[in-house]
């Protein structure tokens, strides 16, 4: 029988996840990014990542990763770009141990990603009040994943099981949680994996090309921005 808390940390995780669902809906679309040596050098407003970000921000991103790393500098790193960049949904991509999910709680992160089901730590993060999106790769990590209560996933990696993927999970699986596509995906494959039915796509830094944002990319922000403009006039 579940104590109080325990009950309380369950609705909190819910409503965390339904949240970062309704966020996705909105854009479909999640950047994520992987520091480099670099991008630790004070002061970081002049780095690469930075600029980046920048660009994504100015372009209409709305939801970045940030790759967790070992390295001393990376909370200080986080802290600037949350701090510098309050229009974009910022969270932490790669915890795959309870050590990286300890080092982001101070962050106040929205969301965290993570490439592997461990329900030992999906069940330390929902204590710590920190969304930590599991990653899955089989139909029996998405059953469990699915039993323990997680509203959304991540398949991972995505680029290997091809977009038809999700047909042969809706019958044996009813209800699908939500997903996201991440993992080998370009610019092209996000309007035929929506489509598909998946919830949204994650695509890398491979996005950037001699310091600029994939023209391609730009164009499905602005269609996106249309469409969502001529839905809400027509509304």
């Amino acid at each position: 029988m579940q104590n109080t808390s325990d009950t309380y940390h369950y609705s909190a995780w819910q409503d965390q996840q339904e949240a970062f669902i309704a966020s996705l809906q909105f854009q479909p679309l999640a950047v994520v990014l992987r520091p480099e040596e670099i991008d630790f050098r004070e002061p970081y407003l002049n780095n690469p990542l930075f600029s980046l970000i920048e660009q994504l921000q100015w372009a209409g991103v709305k939801h970045i990763e940030i790759a967790w790393s070992q390295h001393p500098s990376w909370i200080c790193l986080m802290q600037v770009l949350k701090t510098s960049f309050t229009d974009i949904s910022l969270g932490a991509a790669s915890i795959t141990n309870s050590h990286a999910l300890d080092s982001i709680l101070e962050l106040g992160l929205d969301y965290a990603m993570t490439p592997i089901w461990n329900p030992t730590m999906q069940l330390k993060a929902r204590k710590l009040k920190q969304l930590l999106v599991p990653g899955v790769f089989s139909p029996t990590e998405i059953h469990q994943a699915k039993c323990f209560g997680c509203q959304l996933i991540k398949l991972f990696p995505a680029s290997t099981l091809g977009v038809k993927y999700i047909n042969h999970l809706k019958a044996p699986i009813r209800s699908l949680p939500f997903i996201i596509a991440a993992g080998g995906l370009t610019v092209d494959d996000v309007n035929p994996w929506l489509k598909e039915g998946y919830g949204a796509i994650a695509l890398g830094r491979g996005l950037i090309q001699n310091h600029q944002i994939d023209p391609l990319l730009q164009k499905w922000l602005k269609d996106r921005e249309s469409q969502s403009n001529h839905y809400t006039e027509s509304t």
